[in-house]
């Protein structure tokens, strides 16, 4: 795609503004650091944008800081406050999903992880957010926690303009098959090869 033209036009029928506000499924994928960093780049253009944004971190545990939720949470506020911008929902599964009545527990992370999938199915059918972000969903998928083929069919045919952009080493080759972007991030160096541990503001 040079020059951010396309490289050959389809002949599907469509106009060129409706081929290019299509709504994609991408997936960030890769050995790498720096795939949830990328969807939540996006999910900050989104918001700027105005769009609705809701973001589901599948693997991340309650006593886990992570510097984005902080950030999204307080542009959430204040889209609350002024208008600026768009809502913003963060739910993380370490925490008990908030609209799940039992108290969050790390006893049953696949019920855990199959409870927000659900959630998710229940939002796509609503068209309730603009972007999602489903961080570290490439991991339940991997591990059987919820079934491959229906996340698929779920996503494919999600009604609406619905923006869908998943992370997570090893997606599931289906996946990638049905992603509209896939995007491997893979690792040249990085300073714990050389022994240095993860610094504040780079890594969290």
């Amino acid at each position: 795609m040079p020059k951010g033209q396309p490289v050959a036009v389809p002949e599907d029928g469509l106009t060129t503004r409706q081929r290019r506000n299509r709504p994609l499924l991408m997936v960030h994928t890769g050995e790498m650091k720096g795939k949830s960093t990328a969807a939540f780049g996006m999910a900050l253009r989104a918001w700027n944008q105005g769009w609705n944004i809701g973001v589901f971190q599948f693997v991340k545990s309650a006593k886990w800081k992570v510097g984005e939720e902080g950030a999204f949470k307080a542009l959430g506020e204040l889209h609350e406050a002024t208008g600026q911008g768009g809502p913003v929902e963060w739910h993380k599964m370490g925490e008990g999903w908030s609209w799940s009545r039992k108290a969050g527990t790390e006893e049953d992370h696949a019920a855990d992880a199959l409870e927000g999938w659900r959630e998710i199915q229940r939002r796509l059918a609503a068209e309730t957010h603009d972007l999602y972000v489903l961080d570290e969903f490439t991991y339940p998928m991997k591990w059987g926690w919820v079934d491959v083929d229906e996340v698929l069919d779920t996503l494919v045919n999600r009604p609406g303009h619905q923006y869908v952009v998943i992370t997570g080493r090893d997606a599931n080759p289906k996946l990638l098959e049905a992603a509209d972007l896939a995007a491997e991030i893979t690792k040249l160096k990085h300073p714990m090869d050389a022994g240095q541990k993860g610094q504040k503001g780079i890594e969290w």
